[in-house]
Protein backbone atom coordinates (compact mmCIF):
# COMPACT_ATOMS: atom_id res chain seq x y z
CA UNK A 1 0.00 0.00 0.00
CA UNK A 2 1.14 3.13 -0.30
CA UNK A 3 1.62 6.25 2.06
CA UNK A 4 0.13 9.50 1.41
CA UNK A 5 2.84 12.46 1.56
CA UNK A 6 2.54 14.86 4.13
CA UNK A 7 1.37 18.71 3.22
CA UNK A 8 4.97 20.13 2.90
CA UNK A 9 5.35 23.63 3.96
CA UNK A 10 5.19 26.56 1.62
CA UNK A 11 7.77 28.36 0.17
CA UNK A 12 9.37 31.64 0.27
CA UNK A 13 8.12 31.93 -3.70
CA UNK A 14 4.99 30.24 -3.32
CA UNK A 15 5.30 27.81 -5.55
CA UNK A 16 4.27 23.97 -5.78
CA UNK A 17 6.43 21.48 -7.04
CA UNK A 18 5.02 20.21 -10.85
CA UNK A 19 2.68 17.21 -10.73
CA UNK A 20 3.16 15.20 -13.79
CA UNK A 21 -0.64 13.57 -13.12
CA UNK A 22 -2.55 16.10 -12.80
CA UNK A 23 -0.91 17.34 -16.73
CA UNK A 24 -1.87 13.40 -17.49
CA UNK A 25 -5.64 14.09 -15.90
CA UNK A 26 -6.17 17.15 -18.38
CA UNK A 27 -5.01 14.49 -20.71
CA UNK A 28 -7.58 12.01 -20.30
CA UNK A 29 -9.98 15.10 -19.61
CA UNK A 30 -9.48 16.34 -23.49
CA UNK A 31 -9.97 12.29 -24.65
CA UNK A 32 -13.04 12.18 -23.11
CA UNK A 33 -14.48 15.53 -24.64
CA UNK A 34 -12.76 14.63 -28.22
CA UNK A 35 -14.60 10.79 -28.05
CA UNK A 36 -17.86 12.46 -26.51
CA UNK A 37 -18.22 14.66 -29.81
CA UNK A 38 -16.97 12.60 -32.49
CA UNK A 39 -19.50 10.03 -31.24
CA UNK A 40 -17.56 7.15 -29.17
CA UNK A 41 -18.27 7.95 -25.92
CA UNK A 42 -21.83 8.66 -24.07
CA UNK A 43 -20.79 10.23 -21.25
CA UNK A 44 -17.41 12.10 -22.44
CA UNK A 45 -18.58 15.24 -21.86
CA UNK A 46 -17.78 14.89 -17.96
CA UNK A 47 -14.56 15.72 -18.93
CA UNK A 48 -15.41 19.10 -18.91
CA UNK A 49 -16.38 18.65 -15.34
CA UNK A 50 -13.10 16.77 -14.64
CA UNK A 51 -11.12 19.91 -16.42
CA UNK A 52 -13.50 22.44 -13.76
CA UNK A 53 -12.36 20.44 -10.60
CA UNK A 54 -8.56 20.49 -11.60
CA UNK A 55 -9.16 24.35 -12.56
CA UNK A 56 -10.85 24.95 -9.03
CA UNK A 57 -7.75 23.02 -7.35
CA UNK A 58 -5.04 24.25 -8.77
CA UNK A 59 -5.75 28.28 -8.87
CA UNK A 60 -7.23 27.71 -5.41
CA UNK A 61 -4.05 26.31 -4.40
CA UNK A 62 -2.03 28.65 -5.95
CA UNK A 63 -3.92 31.59 -4.35
CA UNK A 64 -3.28 30.22 -0.67
CA UNK A 65 0.43 29.69 -1.40
CA UNK A 66 0.95 32.95 -2.62
CA UNK A 67 -1.00 34.04 0.53
CA UNK A 68 0.83 31.38 2.42
CA UNK A 69 4.35 33.43 1.19
CA UNK A 70 3.38 37.46 0.87
CA UNK A 71 0.46 37.60 3.44
CA UNK A 72 -1.98 38.80 0.86
CA UNK A 73 -2.72 38.46 -2.97
CA UNK A 74 -1.95 40.65 -5.91
CA UNK A 75 -5.09 40.42 -8.16
CA UNK A 76 -3.99 42.38 -10.73
CA UNK A 77 -0.92 39.76 -10.94
CA UNK A 78 -3.28 37.10 -10.88
CA UNK A 79 -5.67 38.57 -13.50
CA UNK A 80 -2.27 39.32 -15.95
CA UNK A 81 -1.54 35.70 -15.64
CA UNK A 82 -4.49 34.29 -16.50
CA UNK A 83 -4.73 36.93 -19.21
CA UNK A 84 -1.18 36.29 -20.33
CA UNK A 85 -2.04 31.97 -20.25
CA UNK A 86 -5.39 32.44 -21.72
CA UNK A 87 -6.70 35.11 -24.16
CA UNK A 88 -3.70 34.91 -27.05
CA UNK A 89 -4.60 30.85 -27.98
CA UNK A 90 -8.64 31.98 -27.63
CA UNK A 91 -7.84 35.25 -29.98
CA UNK A 92 -5.96 33.67 -32.42
CA UNK A 93 -8.77 30.79 -32.45
CA UNK A 94 -11.35 33.28 -33.15
CA UNK A 95 -9.81 35.64 -35.64
CA UNK A 96 -8.54 32.15 -37.89
CA UNK A 97 -12.37 30.65 -37.49
CA UNK A 98 -14.37 33.68 -38.12
CA UNK A 99 -12.09 34.48 -41.18
CA UNK A 100 -12.38 30.64 -42.82
CA UNK A 101 -16.15 30.63 -41.64
CA UNK A 102 -16.84 34.13 -43.32
CA UNK A 103 -14.83 32.64 -46.43
CA UNK A 104 -16.03 29.05 -47.08
CA UNK A 105 -19.30 28.75 -44.05
CA UNK A 106 -22.67 28.50 -44.98
CA UNK A 107 -24.44 31.74 -44.23
CA UNK A 108 -26.52 30.15 -41.17
CA UNK A 109 -22.77 29.38 -39.82
CA UNK A 110 -21.23 32.65 -40.95
CA UNK A 111 -24.68 34.28 -39.05
CA UNK A 112 -24.03 32.43 -35.84
CA UNK A 113 -20.15 33.33 -35.23
CA UNK A 114 -20.16 36.55 -36.14
CA UNK A 115 -23.25 36.98 -33.84
CA UNK A 116 -21.56 34.83 -30.73
CA UNK A 117 -17.71 36.01 -31.48
CA UNK A 118 -18.25 39.24 -29.12
CA UNK A 119 -19.87 37.15 -26.49
CA UNK A 120 -16.81 34.89 -26.55
CA UNK A 121 -14.29 37.56 -26.48
CA UNK A 122 -16.65 39.21 -23.23
CA UNK A 123 -16.44 35.40 -21.68
CA UNK A 124 -20.26 35.41 -21.43
CA UNK A 125 -21.47 33.42 -24.15
CA UNK A 126 -22.48 30.60 -21.72
CA UNK A 127 -25.29 33.30 -20.98
CA UNK A 128 -25.62 34.55 -24.45
CA UNK A 129 -26.65 31.36 -25.33
CA UNK A 130 -29.26 30.09 -22.71
CA UNK A 131 -30.73 33.43 -23.37
CA UNK A 132 -30.98 32.40 -27.25
CA UNK A 133 -32.95 29.18 -25.95
CA UNK A 134 -31.16 26.22 -27.40
CA UNK A 135 -30.76 23.18 -26.18
CA UNK A 136 -27.05 22.10 -24.80
CA UNK A 137 -28.04 18.50 -26.33
CA UNK A 138 -29.32 19.17 -29.85
CA UNK A 139 -27.31 22.69 -30.26
CA UNK A 140 -24.39 20.79 -31.17
CA UNK A 141 -24.75 20.49 -34.64
CA UNK A 142 -23.16 22.24 -37.95
CA UNK A 143 -24.71 25.74 -37.07
CA UNK A 144 -22.04 27.31 -34.40
CA UNK A 145 -18.45 26.75 -34.51
CA UNK A 146 -17.93 28.56 -30.78
CA UNK A 147 -20.59 26.82 -28.82
CA UNK A 148 -18.27 25.05 -26.79
CA UNK A 149 -16.49 27.60 -25.18
CA UNK A 150 -19.48 28.07 -22.71
CA UNK A 151 -17.20 26.36 -20.52
CA UNK A 152 -14.26 28.53 -21.05
CA UNK A 153 -16.55 31.38 -20.20
CA UNK A 154 -17.95 29.63 -16.89
CA UNK A 155 -14.06 29.26 -16.03
CA UNK A 156 -13.39 32.67 -16.87
CA UNK A 157 -16.11 34.14 -14.61
CA UNK A 158 -15.12 32.02 -11.82
CA UNK A 159 -11.40 33.26 -11.92
CA UNK A 160 -12.65 36.98 -11.91
CA UNK A 161 -15.07 36.67 -8.75
CA UNK A 162 -13.20 33.24 -6.70
CA UNK A 163 -9.68 35.15 -6.09
CA UNK A 164 -11.37 38.25 -4.68
CA UNK A 165 -13.40 35.59 -2.23
CA UNK A 166 -10.54 33.80 -1.16
CA UNK A 167 -8.76 37.07 -0.24
CA UNK A 168 -11.66 38.39 2.07
CA UNK A 169 -11.77 35.40 3.81
CA UNK A 170 -8.13 35.03 3.88
CA UNK A 171 -7.60 35.76 7.84
CA UNK A 172 -9.49 32.80 8.66
CA UNK A 173 -6.46 30.87 6.38
CA UNK A 174 -7.19 27.60 4.76
CA UNK A 175 -10.50 26.65 6.74
CA UNK A 176 -12.04 29.62 5.69
CA UNK A 177 -11.39 28.93 2.32
CA UNK A 178 -12.73 25.32 3.00
CA UNK A 179 -15.69 26.67 4.37
CA UNK A 180 -16.54 29.01 2.24
CA UNK A 181 -16.06 26.61 -1.01
CA UNK A 182 -18.38 24.03 0.60
CA UNK A 183 -21.24 26.01 1.72
CA UNK A 184 -21.25 27.74 -1.80
CA UNK A 185 -21.33 24.29 -3.22
CA UNK A 186 -24.49 22.88 -1.59
CA UNK A 187 -25.83 26.07 -2.44
CA UNK A 188 -24.93 25.68 -6.09
CA UNK A 189 -26.23 22.32 -6.19
CA UNK A 190 -29.44 23.14 -4.87
CA UNK A 191 -30.04 25.87 -7.39
CA UNK A 192 -29.34 22.90 -9.88
CA UNK A 193 -32.11 20.85 -8.50
CA UNK A 194 -34.17 23.04 -7.72
CA UNK A 195 -34.11 25.09 -11.75
CA UNK A 196 -33.14 21.61 -13.66
CA UNK A 197 -36.24 20.83 -16.53
CA UNK A 198 -36.99 17.29 -16.80
CA UNK A 199 -37.34 18.34 -20.77
CA UNK A 200 -34.42 20.16 -21.33
CA UNK A 201 -31.60 20.62 -18.54
CA UNK A 202 -29.54 22.62 -20.68
CA UNK A 203 -29.69 25.81 -17.75
CA UNK A 204 -28.61 23.91 -15.33
CA UNK A 205 -25.49 22.75 -17.22
CA UNK A 206 -24.08 25.67 -18.30
CA UNK A 207 -25.16 28.19 -16.47
CA UNK A 208 -22.13 29.19 -14.01
CA UNK A 209 -24.44 29.61 -10.58
CA UNK A 210 -25.63 25.45 -10.79
CA UNK A 211 -21.93 24.71 -12.19
CA UNK A 212 -19.90 26.46 -9.84
CA UNK A 213 -19.53 23.61 -7.34
CA UNK A 214 -17.87 21.87 -10.45
CA UNK A 215 -14.80 24.02 -9.18
CA UNK A 216 -15.19 24.79 -5.85
CA UNK A 217 -15.21 21.12 -4.80
CA UNK A 218 -11.65 21.18 -6.85
CA UNK A 219 -11.20 24.41 -4.46
CA UNK A 220 -12.61 22.73 -1.32
CA UNK A 221 -9.77 19.82 -1.57
CA UNK A 222 -6.50 23.05 -2.18
CA UNK A 223 -7.09 24.03 1.22
CA UNK A 224 -4.38 22.98 3.94
CA UNK A 225 -7.08 21.56 6.39
CA UNK A 226 -8.73 19.23 4.13
CA UNK A 227 -5.63 18.15 2.78
CA UNK A 228 -4.60 16.97 6.41
CA UNK A 229 -8.00 15.29 6.99
CA UNK A 230 -7.83 13.36 3.82
CA UNK A 231 -4.04 12.40 4.07
CA UNK A 232 -5.33 11.16 7.75
CA UNK A 233 -8.25 9.43 6.20
CA UNK A 234 -6.96 7.62 3.48
CA UNK A 235 -3.51 6.46 5.40
CA UNK A 236 -2.03 3.30 4.03
CA UNK A 237 -5.22 2.67 1.21
CA UNK A 238 -4.14 5.57 -1.20
CA UNK A 239 -3.35 3.48 -3.92
CA UNK A 240 -6.72 1.64 -3.56
CA UNK A 241 -9.01 4.74 -3.25
CA UNK A 242 -7.18 6.46 -6.28
CA UNK A 243 -7.69 3.20 -8.21
CA UNK A 244 -11.18 3.34 -6.83
CA UNK A 245 -12.09 6.46 -7.77
CA UNK A 246 -10.27 6.16 -11.35
CA UNK A 247 -12.75 3.36 -12.16
CA UNK A 248 -15.54 4.90 -10.71
CA UNK A 249 -15.39 8.37 -13.09
CA UNK A 250 -14.19 5.89 -15.68
CA UNK A 251 -17.46 3.35 -15.61
CA UNK A 252 -19.78 7.29 -15.76
CA UNK A 253 -18.17 7.84 -18.67
CA UNK A 254 -19.33 4.57 -20.42
CA UNK A 255 -22.57 4.71 -18.49
CA UNK A 256 -24.15 8.12 -18.73
CA UNK A 257 -26.03 9.59 -21.94
CA UNK A 258 -26.29 13.08 -21.31
CA UNK A 259 -30.29 14.78 -21.19
CA UNK A 260 -31.21 10.57 -20.75
CA UNK A 261 -29.30 10.51 -17.28
CA UNK A 262 -32.02 12.23 -15.23
CA UNK A 263 -29.69 11.80 -11.98
CA UNK A 264 -26.92 13.99 -13.30
CA UNK A 265 -29.04 16.82 -12.59
CA UNK A 266 -30.28 15.45 -8.96
CA UNK A 267 -26.89 15.30 -7.76
CA UNK A 268 -24.86 13.14 -10.17
CA UNK A 269 -22.96 15.94 -11.54
CA UNK A 270 -21.62 16.79 -7.83
CA UNK A 271 -21.01 13.44 -6.81
CA UNK A 272 -18.66 13.33 -10.25
CA UNK A 273 -17.20 16.43 -9.26
CA UNK A 274 -16.46 15.25 -5.81
CA UNK A 275 -14.77 12.14 -6.78
CA UNK A 276 -12.82 14.27 -9.52
CA UNK A 277 -11.66 16.89 -6.73
CA UNK A 278 -11.07 13.64 -4.65
CA UNK A 279 -8.79 11.94 -6.94
CA UNK A 280 -6.91 14.88 -7.78
CA UNK A 281 -5.75 15.91 -4.34
CA UNK A 282 -5.07 12.02 -3.96
CA UNK A 283 -2.59 12.16 -7.30
CA UNK A 284 -0.75 15.19 -5.51
CA UNK A 285 -0.38 13.77 -2.09
CA UNK A 286 0.06 10.15 -3.45
CA UNK A 287 2.32 9.99 -6.98
CA UNK A 288 4.06 6.91 -6.57
CA UNK A 289 -0.03 4.89 -6.33
CA UNK A 290 -0.41 3.38 -9.73
CA UNK A 291 -3.06 5.29 -10.81
CA UNK A 292 -0.89 8.57 -10.57
CA UNK A 293 2.21 6.82 -11.88
CA UNK A 294 -0.17 6.00 -14.92
CA UNK A 295 -1.34 9.24 -15.13
CA UNK A 296 2.19 10.19 -15.52
CA UNK A 297 2.83 8.53 -18.69
CA UNK A 298 4.80 11.08 -21.24
CA UNK A 299 2.21 10.69 -23.88
CA UNK A 300 -0.55 11.69 -21.72
CA UNK A 301 0.86 13.96 -20.45
CA UNK A 302 1.87 16.13 -23.34
CA UNK A 303 -1.61 15.58 -24.29
CA UNK A 304 -1.98 17.22 -21.19
CA UNK A 305 -0.27 20.38 -21.94
CA UNK A 306 -1.96 20.98 -25.04
CA UNK A 307 -5.01 20.55 -23.87
CA UNK A 308 -6.18 24.15 -23.16
CA UNK A 309 -5.18 25.36 -27.84
CA UNK A 310 -7.08 21.60 -28.65
CA UNK A 311 -10.17 22.14 -26.56
CA UNK A 312 -10.23 25.58 -28.48
CA UNK A 313 -9.36 24.06 -32.09
CA UNK A 314 -11.68 20.65 -31.98
CA UNK A 315 -14.79 21.80 -32.00
CA UNK A 316 -14.37 24.23 -35.04
CA UNK A 317 -12.27 21.56 -36.79
CA UNK A 318 -14.94 19.37 -36.54
CA UNK A 319 -17.77 21.88 -38.02
CA UNK A 320 -15.57 22.89 -40.75
CA UNK A 321 -14.42 19.32 -41.49
CA UNK A 322 -17.10 16.73 -40.03
CA UNK A 323 -19.40 16.79 -43.36
CA UNK A 324 -16.75 16.05 -45.72
CA UNK A 325 -15.66 12.82 -44.06
CA UNK A 326 -18.62 10.17 -44.24
CA UNK A 327 -16.67 8.22 -42.64
CA UNK A 328 -16.81 8.01 -38.47
CA UNK A 329 -13.70 6.41 -37.21
CA UNK A 330 -12.00 8.55 -40.64
CA UNK A 331 -13.87 11.80 -39.82
CA UNK A 332 -12.26 10.95 -35.73
CA UNK A 333 -9.14 10.05 -36.94
CA UNK A 334 -9.07 13.55 -38.96
CA UNK A 335 -10.29 15.71 -36.62
CA UNK A 336 -8.27 14.59 -34.25
CA UNK A 337 -4.88 14.67 -36.43
CA UNK A 338 -5.57 18.52 -37.50
CA UNK A 339 -6.96 19.21 -33.40
CA UNK A 340 -3.71 18.20 -32.34
CA UNK A 341 -1.66 19.37 -34.56
CA UNK A 342 -3.28 23.05 -34.32
CA UNK A 343 -2.72 22.78 -30.37
CA UNK A 344 0.71 21.75 -31.02
CA UNK A 345 1.44 25.06 -33.17
CA UNK A 346 -1.02 27.18 -30.65
CA UNK A 347 1.20 26.10 -27.82
CA UNK A 348 4.61 26.72 -29.03
CA UNK A 349 4.51 29.65 -31.31
CA UNK A 350 1.60 31.22 -29.59
CA UNK A 351 1.15 30.18 -25.80
CA UNK A 352 4.56 29.34 -24.45
CA UNK A 353 6.55 32.64 -26.34
CA UNK A 354 3.73 35.23 -24.71
CA UNK A 355 3.39 33.69 -21.62
CA UNK A 356 7.19 32.66 -20.78
CA UNK A 357 9.11 34.87 -22.95
CA UNK A 358 7.33 38.34 -24.10
CA UNK A 359 8.88 40.76 -21.91
CA UNK A 360 5.86 43.29 -24.02
CA UNK A 361 2.82 41.45 -22.59
CA UNK A 362 3.96 42.34 -18.80
CA UNK A 363 3.54 45.74 -17.15
CA UNK A 364 1.95 48.87 -18.64
CA UNK A 365 2.99 47.40 -22.51
CA UNK A 366 0.98 44.30 -21.29
CA UNK A 367 -2.14 46.32 -20.68
CA UNK A 368 -1.69 48.26 -24.32
CA UNK A 369 -1.58 45.68 -25.65
CA UNK A 370 -4.80 43.32 -23.71
CA UNK A 371 -6.29 46.85 -24.62
CA UNK A 372 -5.68 46.68 -28.14
CA UNK A 373 -6.69 43.61 -28.67
CA UNK A 374 -9.44 43.90 -27.48
CA UNK A 375 -10.54 46.64 -29.36
CA UNK A 376 -9.36 44.88 -32.41
CA UNK A 377 -11.80 41.59 -31.79
CA UNK A 378 -14.59 44.42 -31.12
CA UNK A 379 -14.05 45.42 -34.90
CA UNK A 380 -13.41 42.18 -36.65
CA UNK A 381 -17.08 41.33 -35.32
CA UNK A 382 -18.74 44.51 -36.98
CA UNK A 383 -15.88 45.02 -40.00
CA UNK A 384 -17.39 41.29 -41.44
CA UNK A 385 -20.11 41.52 -43.07
CA UNK A 386 -23.21 39.01 -42.32
CA UNK A 387 -25.17 37.31 -44.87
CA UNK A 388 -28.85 38.39 -44.96
CA UNK A 389 -31.06 36.28 -43.52
CA UNK A 390 -33.69 34.24 -46.22
CA UNK A 391 -37.16 35.60 -46.05
CA UNK A 392 -40.11 33.66 -47.19
CA UNK A 393 -43.41 35.85 -48.79
CA UNK A 394 -45.74 33.58 -47.02
CA UNK A 395 -48.59 35.33 -49.69
CA UNK A 396 -47.18 33.49 -52.04
CA UNK A 397 -47.39 30.33 -50.55
CA UNK A 398 -50.51 28.00 -51.96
Amino acid sequence: MTHVQPIKAVGATGRRAHLSALDGLRGVSILGVLLFHTGHLSGGFLGVDLFFALSGYLITDLLLREIAATGSVSLVAFWGRRVRRLLPALAVVLVGVALVVWAVGQPDVVRTTLADGPWVQLNLVNWHLLAESASYWDRFGPDRVFEHLWSIAVEEQFYLVWPVLVLVVARWGGRGVAVVAASVSVVSLGLMIVLADPADPTRVYTGTDTRAFSLLLGAVVAAPPVQAALARAVGRAAGAVTALLAVGIGATWFLVDGVDSWWLFTGGLFAHSLAAALLIRLCAQAPSTPVAKVLAWRPLRWLGLISYSLYLWHWPVIVLLGPHLADQWSRTAVVCAVSIGLAALSKYLVEDPIRYRAGWARGWRGAVAFAGLMVGLAVLWVALPAPASTTIDLTKLG
